[in-house]
């Protein structure tokens, strides 16, 4: 299950929104081996694309960098369909590497007739998908 604050909700909902119709994409970090995301590190979708999302090499060396210096990891990485509902395509399994990470995924297309956006977290591992429940909570 992914614990999260309304905060951290709104503002990776915000990001999708603001980048719409392209594709929005980033990371929440947390202390490592916590299971905790804390730190809202939106990122820059290096395909500017709305049917993909590619995370600019570089930038992700020094987010990489910053979070072996602050004893962080990466425990949610986010990013959003524009078109479809929020569920992980081939390339966004393919391009999972982080097993612990959970996977966020924020459709900004009212596919499921439930409002503007879905907010769906999933967990995937070797190519294995598995959606979890997600919990939103004012604070931990």
């Amino acid at each position: 299950m992914l614990t999260i604050t309304q905060a951290l909700v709104d503002q990776i909902v915000a990001h999708a929104r603001k980048d719409h119709p392209d594709e929005a994409c980033g990371v929440v970090a947390g202390p490592a081996g916590s299971d905790r995301p804390e730190r809202f590190i939106p990122m820059l979708n290096a395909a500017m694309s709305p049917t993909f999302y590619e995370f600019d090499s570089g930038d992700l060396l020094k987010l990489y960098r910053e979070l072996d210096d602050r004893d962080e990891e990466p425990v949610v990485i986010y990013h959003s369909h524009t078109a479809t509902e929020a569920y992980p395509s081939r390339t966004d399994i393919s391009y999972a590497n982080e097993p612990g990470a959970h996977y966020v995924l924020v459709s900004t297309a009212d596919t499921d007739g439930a409002g503007e956006f879905q907010f769906r977290s999933f967990r995937i591992v070797e190519g294995e998908v598995t959606e979890e429940e997600v919990q939103v909570v004012e604070a931990y």
